[in-house]
Order: C-alpha cells, then structure tokens, then sequence
C-alpha cells in the first residue's frame, strides 16, 4: 500500500510561523477520509513500529528529549490520539502529564511553573495532555480566572498587552527549551461543532460512556465562537519555527491519530540520533571482553 499521507503530509497542516494563520482555512476533515479508514489504522500501525525504532535511539542518543503538546476542544479525541500513536512505545523512555484546574500551589506560582516541572528528561518522549496554553485559551474565554492568580495590576489582567506579553512568555520558554536540546511540536486537534455534538451524544447512549459526559461540556461548547477566537490568536501567535503547532483536522480519528503519528516519525527522523559509539580504546577491548565471558 503507498503512503495515504504521502502528498497531503508534507505541509498542509503547518501553522504558518510567520504570523499568517487564519482558522477558517484549517480544516476539520479532508476528502475521502471516511471510506479510507482500514488504511489510516493499517498505516498508523507502521508508524507506531517506526516511532518505538526511532525511540530506542532517541533514548539511548541522550542529546534531545521530545515534547509533544496536545490541546484541542472537549470530545476531540486527545486521549484516544495519544494512546493509539504511542501504543508501541517502551515506558521506560515516555511520560504522559495531564493539566487540569491548577491547585493553590500552583496558582501560588507563574503560570509556567507547575508545566515545567513535568519537562521530559533527554532521552524520553513527554506528552502535556493539555499544558500551559491553558493560559491563553480557557483563561481567554474565563478571564475571572485570572482573579485567583493573584497578579501584579501591570499590565492589566485581560487587556490586549496582557496577552501579547503572555505570548512572549511561552515564545521565550519555548526558545529557551529548543537551545536546551527539547523538541518541541505542538498539536490542535481540529473538530467541528458538529462533530463535537455527535461524539456527546454518543456518550450518552452508550453505558460505557456515560462518565464522559459532563453538563459543563455543553456551557463550553456554547461558548465556542470565543474559543475559536483564541484558538486563532494563539496559534497565530505562537507558531514558530523552534516550537511550530500543526492544525490536524479531528473529526476521522483513524485520519488524526495517522497524520500525529507521521509527524512524529518524521520529526525524530530530523534529529539525525545515533547509538553511542565506543571510542578506539574501549573498541579494541571486545575481543578480550569476549573471551572473559567464555566458560
């Protein structure tokens, strides 16, 4: 089978990193995505053995770590993403972190504190299932959120420059971070309204499901013009070529788990990792190795 991805991969899904990005061109699907199912999951299933190879390197390499963050609307699929694209990964090189409503410790801190202490080390893969662009989406739309931060009054909580500097902060951090030897790629799982409503509604069919579902959900979606809104200066923000978001349309999961999973893979292929070589001296000591374990 060739390559489903090979000629929509290479750059349609790029947030452009010069500032350019307008939502209403990124897509929540593409063409044809339905009746290819079999084949997203058949190629999926090749990349998760291609990424479990690259991650072997990764880890033994030591020079980078990987950080992968994940942020999207309620029912978009980030769970299921990340279980699917990394099922073959050896644990021992992965780490997952989940971001929920920051504790009374963490609100005692910058907003980047309690996401920095989760930094995967060099060598392993990290994901943030949701991170610190919490910041600038869910506190956009819930500015009171902003009360308990207790914040210095310059500039303003909410106004334009407070998040134009909030901005400036995660662009530094992430700077920062890629100097340091940390890849960062950042994902929006890209879902429609619709999509949305058909995947709640689901949950409330199936008994299984149920625990999923939660009246505040619903309030969310209400509001979604103004999450779209920060969704778009977010992104637009943000992109960069050190730290670039991709906009994956999310309504097939099949699609989106494959086109994460090809990013990955060829993002790690990028770094060009090696096994560590043994120098001249310990080289020539094989053979003496050998013999020593001869009995």
């Amino acid at each position: 089978m060739t390559d489903p991805l090979h000629s929509v991969m290479q750059s349609d899904f790029l947030v452009p990193t010069d500032g350019g990005f307008h939502l209403p061109s990124a897509p929540t699907a593409i063409d044809h995505a339905d009746e290819d199912q079999k084949n997203w999951k058949k190629a999926l299933q090749k990349r998760t053995r291609q990424i479990y190879e690259l991650q072997q390197t990764l880890y033994a390499d030591r020079r980078f770590s990987l950080l992968l963050v994940f942020q999207a609307m309620d029912a978009a699929g980030k769970d299921s993403t990340i279980r699917h694209v990394f099922s073959g990964v050896n644990p021992a090189g992965f780490q997952v972190s989940s971001f929920k409503q920051p504790s009374a410790n963490e609100l005692a801190h910058d907003f980047l504190w309690r996401t920095s202490n989760e930094l995967p080390d060099r060598g392993r893969i990290g994901i943030f299932n949701r991170s610190y662009y919490e910041e600038t989406l869910v506190v956009r739309v819930h500015p009171e959120y902003l009360v308990g931060q207790n914040l210095p009054a310059t500039p303003e909580p909410d106004s334009e420059e407070f998040w134009q500097a909030r901005y400036k902060s995660i662009i530094d951090h992430e700077s920062h971070l890629a100097r340091n030897g940390t890849v960062v790629i950042k994902f929006w799982l890209n879902v429609s309204r619709e999509e949305q409503h058909r995947r709640f509604a689901k949950r409330l069919e199936r008994a299984d499901k149920n625990w999923k579902f939660s009246a505040a959900d619903l309030k969310e979606s209400a509001r979604w013009d103004d999450y779209m809104a920060a969704y778009e200066a977010t992104l637009k923000a943000t992109s960069k070529p050190w730290a670039p978001w991709y906009a994956i349309p999310a309504d097939n999961k099949p699609f989106a788990r494959y086109a994460v999973a090809d990013i990955v893979v060829r993002t790690l292929r990028s770094l060009e990792l090696q096994y560590p070589q043994l120098d001249a001296k310990e080289q020539a000591k094989l053979d003496e190795y050998r013999q020593q374990l001869i009995v």
